[in-house]
């Protein structure tokens, strides 16, 4: 099984930053890891159906690392020039 490299995530996260590329490639995980935790975080409802188990381990990691930076995306920022709230 192939090492999941910078260039790995880059592809599958652009635009992701150093620090969460360090700590995903920390994980020590496999290219296979880390497209099966990508596959839990866009919905898990077919894997469970599936009948596969719960995510473990080094996927279980990448999980929760990625999982963090979905919810970064969901946080408000502050509001920026041309942003609805700035105009007012």
């Amino acid at each position: 099984m192939k090492q999941l490299s910078r260039d790995d995530v880059i592809k599958a996260l652009p635009g992701i930053d150093d620090a969460t590329v360090a700590e995903i490639i920390g994980t020590g995980a496999t290219v296979d890891e880390f497209t099966e935790a990508r596959a839990w975080l866009a919905n898990d409802e077919p894997m469970i159906n599936d009948l596969r188990p719960l995510a473990q381990g080094r996927v279980r990691e990448l999980v929760d690392i990625l999982s963090e930076l979905d919810q970064d995306d969901d946080e408000p920022g502050p509001a920026g020039p041309g942003s609805a709230s700035a105009i007012s």
